[in-house]
């Protein structure tokens, strides 16, 4: 199976589930196509990755690219719902430092409203 994307706003969070196969050429490019579409409307995204069966290096490093891309423009990236085989490649390629990873979609979320809690509180 290809890799699907589906998009949905969840209050101000956009949520990229993604299902499949996130592996070389067309998957990596079509992620990231779908990233730049919703980049110019997003502050905050997650993408959802309890669907995703297999990730392989053009994957991990489209994940990274896009990383990138979203700190550039001032937005917040979060990983969810990640296996415990895809936590491990994101371990052993120390990936686990560069994102904010989230064991379910709620706890990113949640993270999300903290985040938004502790801004109001320090500039109060």
């Amino acid at each position: 199976m290809k890799l699907d994307l589906e998009t949905r706003a969840i209050d101000d969070v956009i949520v990229l589930h993604c299902r499949g196969r996130f592996t070389y050429r067309d998957e990596a490019t079509a992620f990231s196509q779908k990233i730049s579409e919703l980049l110019p409307q997003a502050r905050q995204i997650v993408v959802e990755l309890s669907g995703l069966e297999i990730i392989d290096s053009a994957g991990l490093g489209e994940l990274v690219v896009v990383h990138m891309w979203i700190r550039a423009s001032g937005c917040s990236l979060k990983l969810a719902g990640v296996n415990a085989r895809i936590r491990q490649l994101l371990e052993l390629t120390n990936l686990l430092s560069v994102f904010d990873v989230h064991p379910t979609l709620d706890d990113a979320l949640l993270s999300f409203q903290g985040k938004v809690a502790k801004t109001a509180v320090q500039a109060a």
